[in-house]
């Protein structure tokens, strides 16, 4: 690692803070930066790297079965780990590998076929990030001595009055603050986002070219890593044989309007491949009942809610969380912030009331907070089952 020269002095006499935010050299500061073999995380690699800090890559093997090894788009699997370590060896520093397939298959696949099979539409990278970058993995980069752990996410870590804060990115087109709500404070503490203030990919790419990097043009990861072609439910059957037992489609009143293929196909919201046109005004999926094998469609009113229950609750605001809180919410990952009021209602759980009303509103999906006019995420939870917007 090539040394540096001692950082300037402050008026007080105090070591200035290097650009991770330690008062210390970069070549005294280590960092462990999450690989994933894309583009992104090998920027931040290389760009800590020639910094002049003591880097450490880790890519975590996460799955390695089938079609998914040859899968172009995804992450974490065969030619990944190729990339990542390609990266590191020009660069120079060292790059290790471990095998977390168990970890994630219990922690985060296994929850994904649960979720699905009980009607909810579940969001697995979140459940990654939070069990298993974020908890396994920064757990390692403590038990390796290093001062903090870096990944290639676009969102952005700032020093509050009280405490680090976590905000959207700079490029709100890229942003992810979405999937990252349920990082805890004490993570936060310990992790760092160095692409997060740039304003394009295009930026991040130019980075990757300069270093000479041979993933600057690789193509970014799409849909959910071990989902191959996206089929959810093909990998669903092969988890839980006869999760695609067919059943009825009904509306509204129990009236049954035709057959479906299993509720594991459907999604709140869903409006095409019902195979129950003619019958008038366009129906949507407005339900899901596992139990008895129905789902229940209706005209797109139905879908309206501005009454969302959350549980699982991720509070990063500086006040406590008690009362009415004034926010912004998001309910999906491609909808940006709108108003409404979050109520607490107990331990790690709350009711968010929109204030104006959503339509395909999910149980399974995230609903995180942010505050009103700022790009400050207060935290979020996740929508259990629904309430109806009042006739």
């Amino acid at each position: 690692m090539t040394s540096t020269t001692a950082l300037p002095r402050t008026s007080a006499g105090d070591t200035a803070l290097n650009s991770l935010g330690f008062a210390k050299p970069p070549a005294q500061t280590r960092v462990v930066v999450a690989m994933s073999g894309g583009v992104d995380s090998s920027v931040v690699a290389a760009m800590l790297c020639r910094e002049g800090y003591d880097v450490i890559g880790v890519t975590l093997q996460l799955y390695d079965h089938g079609a998914a090894l040859a899968k172009k788009g995804a992450c974490c699997a065969g030619q990944d780990i190729h990339d990542a370590r390609r990266v590191a060896e020009r660069m120079g520093f060292p790059h290790y590998v471990l095998d977390y397939e168990n970890k994630f298959r219990e922690s985060v696949i296994d929850e994904f076929a649960d979720a699905y099979l009980s009607g909810a539409t579940p969001v697995p990278c979140i459940r990654c990030n939070e069990r298993v970058k974020f908890r396994d993995l920064l757990q390692t980069a403590r038990d390796l001595d290093a001062d903090c752990m870096a990944t290639g996410h676009y969102i952005q870590r700032k020093d509050g009055t009280q405490r680090a804060e976590l905000h959207m990115a700079a490029d709100t087109g890229r942003d992810q603050s979405y999937f990252l709500f349920s990082t805890t404070q004490e993570q936060l503490d310990f992790l760092r986002f160095p692409l997060g203030h740039l304003q394009s990919k295009a930026d991040t790419r130019a980075l990757a070219a300069e270093y000479g990097l041979s993933v600057a043009d690789k193509p970014d990861s799409q849909d959910i890593c071990f989902v191959p072609n996206g089929d959810y439910a093909s990998v669903i059957e092969k988890l839980r044989p006869g999760a695609a037992d067919p059943g009825e489609i009904v509306d509204m009143d129990g009236n049954v309007l035709g057959q479906h293929r299993g509720v594991i196909h459907y999604t709140i919201g869903q409006r095409r491949g019902l195979g129950i046109g003619g019958l008038g005004d366009p129906l949507y999926v407005v339900r899901l009942e596992p139990e008895t094998r129905r789902v229940v469609v209706g005209p797109k009113s139905a879908l309206a809610t501005t009454i969302v229950p959350v549980t699982e609750v991720n509070w990063l605001g500086d006040d406590a969380f008690e009362g009415e809180i004034a926010c912004m919410v998001r309910i999906r990952s491609t909808r940006p912030p709108r108003p409404a009021i979050l109520r607490p209602t107990g331990a790690g759980r709350a009711e968010v009331e929109l204030l104006t009303a959503e339509e395909g509103v999910s149980p399974g999906q995230a609903c995180v907070f942010y505050a009103p006019d700022s790009t400050r995420v207060l935290g979020g939870g996740w929508i259990t089952l629904r309430r109806r917007k009042a006739a």
